[in-house]
């Protein structure tokens, strides 16, 4: 046996897996740094194994003419939606982490990309992702507009004294 065939994984490639490790720990790291959930494991694992599920499904269906990529896509966008649910907390009124499951979301369309073969705009679109994450918190940070409404009422309400913390 050759070294080519103890570390081939044909039918996937390795190329494919590098670039999914790649775009999970690019968005992964932003998301680590800020000390939010979904660090750089899981990102990577969820662009890497949405690759694999994508992927095999396409050589299914190369193989047999009765079967379908885009449901096993619609499948993985679903399960993809019930691991985002599971970040989401609901406190006191407040819903908590709609954001780390809107990242699990694009995660995911990362690793669509990359099984379809666009590993390039795969590496483009995480560098958006991680923008979106860093230039809105960051234009908020600056803004007074932008800290309005339901952010604004987030802020007073951990600003207000509690009843308790009142002295008497």
């Amino acid at each position: 046996m050759t070294f080519a065939e103890i570390i081939s994984i044909e039918p996937f490639e390795w190329r494919a897996v590098l670039t999914s490790l790649a775009c999970g720990g690019i968005i992964g790291l932003e998301r680590q740094l800020r000390g939010k959930p979904v660090g750089i494991r899981t990102s990577a694992l969820i662009v890497l194994g949405t690759y694999i599920f994508i992927a095999a499904s396409m050589l299914v269906s190369a193989s047999n003419a009765a079967t379908d990529p885009s449901r096993i896509i619609g499948q993985v966008i679903t399960g993809i939606g019930f691991l985002g649910a599971g970040v989401m907390l609901a406190r006191d009124g407040m819903v908590w982490g709609v954001t780390s499951a809107a990242t699990i979301w694009s995660l995911a369309s990362i690793g669509v990309c990359i099984a379809i073969g666009y590993d390039l705009i795969a590496i483009k679109l995480s560098l958006v992702v991680v923008f979106v994450l860093v230039g809105v918190d960051t234009m908020e940070d600056y803004s007074q507009a932008l800290t309005r409404g339901v952010h604004k009422k987030y802020q007073d309400w951990f600003e207000k004294p509690r009843s308790e913390d009142k002295p008497q």
